[in-house]
């Protein structure tokens, strides 16, 4: 059997913002860079080597939507083998936060646009199975899995 070959020769370390307002929002991104491009997600990225791990979270909400964020709890860790050529293999940290403000200033870059969603509504978004998942944990009606 063929090994299967990939893109880093490490395990990708990255946090996710689960970022809830005071009425119950959930600040959802649509990206428009691999991976999950065109998909809804929470914002985040990878964790740079000797960065401390709440750090990397508040810079990554910064750099995504421009927010600042009271980091609460973990929720879970997720593993994610990103499928097809991109061949990445991720080790995600998911938070729950809360916003300090609630004006959104998105990165273009990466971020095509972002909403805080009421969570009745979660269910419509189009979002990878991990941010389905994560999402069911913190609004359990969300959820149609075993955990």
């Amino acid at each position: 059997m063929a090994e299967k070959a990939f893109k880093k020769d490490h395990i990708v370390t990255s946090v996710v913002a689960v970022i809830v307002d005071d009425e119950g929002q959930v600040l959802l991104t649509k990206r428009n860079v691999n991976p999950f491009k065109g998909e809804w997600v929470m914002p985040g990225g990878k964790i740079d080597l000797g960065e401390p791990i709440i750090a990397a979270l508040q810079r990554e909400v910064m750099e995504e939507v421009g927010l600042q964020v009271e980091v609460e709890d973990l929720i879970d860790v997720f593993e994610h083998v990103t499928p097809g050529e991109d061949n990445y293999h991720f080790i995600i940290l998911y938070y729950l936060c809360h916003p300090i403000y609630c004006d959104i200033d998105h990165n273009r870059a990466e971020v095509e646009e972002a909403r805080w969603v009421p969570r009745g509504e979660l269910a419509g978004y189009t979002m990878p199975e991990g941010t389905r998942f994560i999402l069911g944990k913190v609004f359990p009606e969300l959820c149609s899995c075993e955990t």
